[in-house]
């Protein structure tokens, strides 16, 4: 509610904004081309009557636009605008009263008890006549001809002429707005183009694209392996780090501390002699062929992410230019990153609170601008919540003023509250818990909080299947089924998913007793079969297809939950914000045994009557199914088919009348 000093002769109460977060300090988000919808409680004491608009306006004008506010019930109000740019907008509410509707509600109470009306009539053609200066044109005209026709009527004629509804249409449009009360804050709404909500994204190692056993892949090797990417319907193509690989305590195969002399290293141990995070490792080809990168998946369809890592490799040539950007034990070296048990002696962390932080935040600004230039717009982010949250507000409204296309994804798996701040301060997507949350109640809990709760209106969870740090047990144990169903339930929770190249070959060799992929590509260069027996490519690409198909699958705070009665099936739906695309989908949780479960379709949601007849398109195995009433039945055998993704549709009905016989 409105902040009250003594004294205060604000008129109207305005409170309870939505969306409104924390009170105004962090922006809500949206994307281009949405419809934003506003909400507030607007009141004052007594019977009259109010009127309100909302005011916005992209945050590089001065000149706020408006529109008018409608009342909902019990002194709530409403009122939307679009979403038309790729930047911000700032919104705020001014009401005040409406001394024209609230004399004509007065005026219909006399009329209907009978009463002497003469003086009321006068009063509601001054109130008509002091529009008169701020109108002109056909306004003008139509308030003038008004004016005429009630100076020579009869009393009857005078009360249906003011109170017609053109007439409080034309007071309305220039109203006395002298008491008008203006909210007390100005809030902000973060408009990110489509790619901020859609996207499926591909992870792959550009050092890995290569055909040769051994042999270290090159830019031009991406390039010739886009057009497959594509082929399975990826939007984003993310690299890890691109940057010349630290030698100074390189690692080896799965880790170890005793590489080979042709290991290539973690790509995480960013930088040595050839340069930092500013170059391109020169295994892969040279900054031109990496933009001939970005012009090929642009030509197919796709963009670029990269990955923005701020960590350095003792060989970095920070360590010697900036040796106080970094932490440095009692014995004057540098400290190397840990997470105990775990030592990362390949990696220096930086010290954002160093006494020359404000030249180190410049340089970690400097390297997004670098890679902007060379085309990239979508960063994801390495271990964000190991760096000041500070930062992130500052570094990401810096480049986001500039260049407002540009997207951040945070890899934070870390606590909860520390996730959402950093998506609060700016991040535009995050990575999510979906990947150890394998069962019914836990998946409904955990994407109901995602996507129907506050988090929604600032948090967009990017659905990862798997990572090359992660490979969590049920693709250990699950097989090629858990594979499949844990893609569809990325898929289609979330309008925005991702997954690490070898998912599609089903690759679930871990080492023993962790999460951690035996064999790692972190360490090692792999060639792969992409045609390689079991493999899901072509489910990929029909499971990306129908993502691509349905208007329901890109929104994001549109999924709903619905009951199935067998615990292993989950049930879910979502619908296009316009109605005209339905779609239902159930999975079999278990990769193991086939479950027959009696789901609860959503009739009322659908529009559908109990009676009635409708279509639903299995739409992964093209099936067609003439269903009538809300519980049918379903199999899902996940040796066949973990999940069926179902397009709901009316049946087509004609009355031709009563027949003659």
């Amino acid at each position: 509610m409105n902040r009250v000093t003594r004294g205060d002769v604000r008129t109207v109460w305005i409170g309870n904004v939505q969306p409104e977060l924390e009170g105004g300090r962090y922006p809500v988000k949206r994307e281009v081309g949405d419809l934003f919808d506003v909400t507030a409680d607007i009141l004052r004491e007594g019977h009259e009557a109010l009127a309100a608009v909302l005011l916005y306006r992209p945050i590089k004008d001065t000149r706020w636009r408006e529109v008018r506010m409608e009342p909902v019930d019990n002194d709530r109000w409403t009122a939307r605008f679009p979403l038309e740019e790729n930047t911000r907008y700032l919104y705020t509410i001014e009401a005040y009263p409406d001394a024209y509707r609230t004399w004509a509600a007065d005026l219909k109470k006399r009329v209907a008890a009978g009463m002497e009306v003469g003086s009321e009539l006068l009063e509601g053609a001054e109130l008509l006549r002091r529009t008169l200066p701020h109108a002109a044109g056909a306004d003008r005209q139509r308030i003038e001809s008004r004016l005429a026709a009630v100076a020579k009527s009869s009393t009857a004629a005078q009360t249906r002429l003011l109170l017609d509804e053109e007439t409080a249409e034309l007071v309305g449009t220039y109203p006395d707005r002298s008491a008008a009360s203006r909210y007390d804050r100005e809030l902000e709404v973060v408009v990110d183009r489509l790619p901020a909500r859609v996207g499926a994204w591909y992870e792959m190692f550009p050092r890995s694209s290569g055909r040769t056993p051994g042999q270290h892949g090159t830019f031009r090797d991406c390039i010739a392996r886009l057009p497959a990417v594509a082929a399975m319907g990826f939007e984003v193509v993310y690299f890890p780090p691109i940057h010349p690989v630290g030698r100074s305590f390189r690692k080896g195969k799965n880790n170890s501390l005793t590489p080979g002399h042709d290991d290539p290293g973690s790509p995480w141990a960013i930088g040595n002699e050839q340069g930092g995070h500013k170059a391109v490792e020169p295994g892969l080809g040279t900054l031109e062929d990496f933009r001939a990168v970005v012009r090929a998946a642009r030509q197919a369809g796709m963009e670029v992410a990269l990955d923005y890592a701020l960590q350095c490799s003792p060989d970095h040539p920070y360590v010697t230019e900036h040796p106080e950007w970094f932490y440095a034990r009692p014995d004057g070296t540098i400290k190397y990153a840990e997470n105990p048990p775990k030592k990362y002696q390949d990696i220096y962390p930086l010290n954002f609170y160093c006494r020359d932080r404000e030249a180190l935040w410049e340089e970690m600004k400097s390297i997004l601008l670098f890679w902007i230039d060379q085309g990239v717009r979508i960063f994801r982010v390495d271990n964000p919540h190991t760096k000041p949250i500070p930062f992130w507000a500052w570094v990401i409204g810096e480049i986001q003023t500039v260049y407002p296309d540009v997207i951040f994804l945070a890899e934070a798996f870390t606590r909860p509250k520390v996730m959402q701040a950093l998506a609060k301060v700016g991040f535009t997507q995050s990575y999510t818990y979906f990947t150890w949350r394998n069962f019914k109640g836990e998946l409904t809990e955990y994407l109901t909080e995602l996507t129907q709760g506050p988090m929604a209106e600032y948090f967009r969870g990017n659905l990862f299947a798997n990572t090359p740090d992660i490979l969590p047990p049920i693709l250990q144990q699950g097989g090629r089924p858990a594979f499949k169903m844990r893609l569809v339930l990325a898929a289609t929770l979330s309008s925005v998913y991702g997954i690490y190249s070898g998912y599609e070959l089903c690759e679930n060799r871990a080492v023993p007793d962790t999460e951690e992929y035996l064999d790692s590509e972190k360490y090692e260069i792999k060639v792969r079969d992409w045609d390689a027996p079991g493999n899901i490519v072509d489910y990929v690409a029909r499971v990306n297809r129908i993502r691509r198909e349905n208007p329901a699958l890109h929104e994001y705070r549109n999924l709903r939950f619905y009951p199935s009665d067998d615990d292993n099936v989950l049930f879910y739906g979502k619908r296009s914000v316009d109605g005209g695309n339905s779609i239902l989908v159930a999975v079999n949780l278990d990769p193991f045994e086939p479950h027959r479960a009696e789901i609860r379709i959503p009739l009322r949601d659908l529009g559908i009557g109990p009676e009635d007849r409708f279509q639903a398109e299995e739409l992964i195995t093209g099936e067609r199914h003439l269903w009538k009433g809300g519980a049918p039945q379903l199999l899902l055998d996940p040796q066949v088919e973990p999940a069926a993704i179902f397009r709901i549709t009316r049946f087509p009905h004609k009355d031709y009348g009563t027949p003659c016989y």
